[in-house]
């Protein structure tokens, strides 16, 4: 496909060009062409060439429409395909989603966790924060990024929030769900908090609930 064309070829200085920009915009939300050519200084014509361009290669898609204020002509919006994950990093994808799946099927419950627990104890070394929760939260935010994907932190009332736009073990998902596990227990290792799960498999979502104990 068109898509898998793009992909072959694509290195630093893609995202480092205007289409590479627009379409890490895009990996974070779904946007208009004026919420596009604002952030990138250029015209709604010059950001419509461009999308034009990446819909024929199969990175994006129109993904509905916006109405401002409830006044004006709708917008329409655009996002990422699921294809366009492939422009980004996942590392050693395959390896890991053999793996995990020779695990699943000869260990049982209980090991399989055990596994999973002492494999993000290794990935956390070296990013784990001795300081403030929110400093730790923040920090396993970005290593977060260091892998590939793309998220953020939010304040809620018992703790923090990480919300990822797109997941770093996307490429193994949604045939392996031990891998959003994975990351659970690791962020838990980095942060020292309580964490739980409430990641979207397809398309993939990373969501995870930390929790600051009360004594």
């Amino acid at each position: 496909m068109a898509g898998e064309m793009a992909f072959a070829g694509h290195n630093r200085r893609f995202f480092e060009s205007t289409r590479g920009r627009l379409v890490t915009l895009l990996r974070q939300a779904g946007r208009t062409v004026d919420e596009l050519a604002q952030p990138l200084g250029l015209t709604d014509n010059a950001i419509r060439a461009h999308l034009i361009s990446l819909e024929r290669d199969g990175l994006v898609r129109q993904e509905g429409v916006r109405r401002r204020g409830g006044i004006g002509k709708p917008a329409s919006t655009y996002a990422l395909t699921e294809d366009a994950e492939g422009l980004f990093p996942k590392t050693y994808a395959e390896l890991l989603r053999q793996l995990l799946s020779l695990l699943h099927e000869r260990l049982g419950p209980d090991e399989l966790e055990s596994v999973l627990r002492a494999l993000a104890k290794r990935l956390a070394e070296g990013h784990r924060s001795t300081g403030t929760p929110i400093e730790r939260v923040a920090a396993a935010t970005e290593y977060l990024g260091e892998l590939g994907g793309l998220a953020e932190w939010s304040p809620t009332e018992d703790g923090y929030r990480i919300s990822g736009c797109s997941c770093p073990l996307a490429a193994i998902l949604p045939s392996n769900p031990q891998a959003c596990q994975l990351a659970e227990l690791l962020l838990s290792e980095i942060t020292g908090l309580a964490t739980t799960e409430h990641c979207q498999k397809h398309p993939p979502r990373c969501e995870f609930d930390l929790v600051i104990p009360t004594n």
